[in-house]
């Protein structure tokens, strides 16, 4: 590497007025470096070697696009229009980051285009530019609502993708820190997959910043009362945060509608491939009143007119960002999902509503039927076999077989089965979560189905 250079080394030091580059590591504790040579294999010589070694190590992997997959849980298989690879491949949008005004102004259009269509689509009048992922967004409302309240505890759901949960707990920091927040967990009517409202009412308590939920849930349950859990976040004084999947707001109503404060969920589902864990930009969305506008810490899109009576699109609130003010930001935001909120805006552009109903409907439709048909194998039971969105828990403790080795024999023909949920969820016995998109044609679920039967009666 050119930087490597001893010559270059020796100047890089000497501008650092340090004499060797041990000094640079002081502070790390010995204890804590690896003296042990590396046991690295032999350097690559040449690109082609390398082109070769990276095909090898990828022709291990089998894609979803070769094997039948119900996989969800939190990245979701669902198609992409051509037109949105497309437009975020065009130079314009795939290089600048931070550019000259005149480049900025069309991306800042398109960025505003992206924060207008779902705010539209959320019902909700304040959307930023996206975070990282859906667990990111749910850390930084989490926390906006303390700074709201001057609170320090949150409800969340006791079933809740442990990954994402993972994330918020980071967002909410260690006990030993000042600005702590401590995570509750609510739980859930296991006859219905409902929240127990009188068990949510009692469990509310002063130092409550905010409750948050998912609609539909992480096992795809719909919440039929999710009015009902932001009004007695309202008679607590706290504030009600829901995580909502944007693809099923052409056939649910929309968080703004039933009395949420704050929205978070991913955008990936619009118009994003599933990129080996990128991809996951996570939005927020709030009213638009001051009290919130003024806790975000993710960057706002906001349009004026010009002095020669055009319209400008530029940044708002920059000030309060990690960009304006650095570590006396609201909290830490970074740039790397931004590419995909064109992506996005692209996709709600081409289905516009008519197209989120028609796919709403679509995927409602086709997981119902899948879940009517696993419900009917003798030892495979769904619960419940209606009420859900794209995804529902199937269970297998019926049959004898752990989840592991249905889904070891399911590969064996080519299908990607559900996420095995016994793990982290043991309540739940062997189930798993089983998803299910308009890319499942009727032909595809009864193959499951087919396979499931043979495996599990078999």
């Amino acid at each position: 590497m050119p930087n490597s250079v001893p010559a270059v080394r020796r100047q890089l030091l000497d501008a650092l007025q340090v004499g060797d580059v041990e000094e640079l590591f002081e502070q790390i504790p010995e204890n804590h470096r690896y003296r042990t040579p590396l046991n690295l294999p032999p350097a690559l010589s040449s690109e082609l070697e390398l082109r070769r070694h990276m095909l090898g190590l990828l022709g291990r992997n089998r894609s979803c696009e070769e094997v039948l997959n119900f996989l969800g849980g939190g990245c979701w298989q669902h198609h992409v229009p051509a037109v949105c690879d497309e437009i975020i491949r065009r130079s314009e949008f795939l290089t600048p980051v931070w550019g000259t005004p005149s480049s900025d102004l069309g991306r800042n259009q398109a960025w505003f285009e992206f924060t207008s269509q779902l705010g539209e689509l959320l019902d909700m009048d304040l959307v930023a530019l996206p975070v990282y992922s859906w667990g990111c967004a749910a850390g930084h409302a989490i926390r906006m609502a303390a700074r709201i309240t001057g609170r320090n505890r949150v409800l969340v759901p006791r079933f809740i993708d442990p990954e994402r949960r993972s994330v918020m707990q980071t967002y909410c920091e260690p006990p030993e820190m000042a600005s702590h927040i401590r995570m509750d967990e609510f739980d859930i009517d296991p006859a219905t997959g409902l929240a127990d409202l009188n068990a949510l009412e009692k469990q509310f308590s002063a130092d409550h910043a905010a409750i948050y939920f998912e609609n539909p849930s992480y096992l795809g349950q719909i919440e039929e009362q999710a009015a009902g859990i932001a009004a007695i976040a309202r008679r607590h004084g706290a504030e009600t945060i829901a995580g909502v999947d944007p693809v099923s707001l052409g056939v649910l109503a929309p968080p703004g509608r039933y009395g949420v404060d704050i929205a978070v969920g991913s955008i990936q589902p619009l118009g994003i491939h599933m990129n080996c864990g990128g991809g996951l930009g996570g939005f927020i969305a709030s009213r638009d009143e001051p009290r919130y506008a003024y806790e975000y810490p993710a960057l706002m899109i906001s349009i004026g007119e010009t002095s020669q009576g055009e319209h400008g699109f530029g940044m708002a609130l920059m000030h309060q960002s990690s960009y304006g003010s650095r570590e006396e930001g609201k909290d830490w935001t970074g740039n790397s999902t931004y590419l995909w909120a064109i992506a996005a805006a692209a996709y709600m552009a081409l289905l516009g509503p008519e197209g989120f109903r028609e796919l709403g409907e679509l995927v409602v439709r086709r997981a119902h039927y899948a879940a009517s048909l696993l419900n009917e194998i003798d030892g495979v039971s769904v619960s419940p076999v209606r009420g859900h969105f794209k995804e529902f828990v199937a269970n297998f403790d019926a049959t004898g077989r752990t989840v592991a080795e249905i889904n070891a024999r399911l590969l064996e023909q080519d299908i990607f089965g559900g996420l095995d949920l016994s793990a982290n969820f043991a309540e739940l016995g062997q189930s798993s979560l089983y998803c299910i998109t308009e890319l499942h044609a009727q032909s595809d679920l009864e193959r499951l189905a087919d396979t499931l039967r043979r495996i599990c009666t078999g």
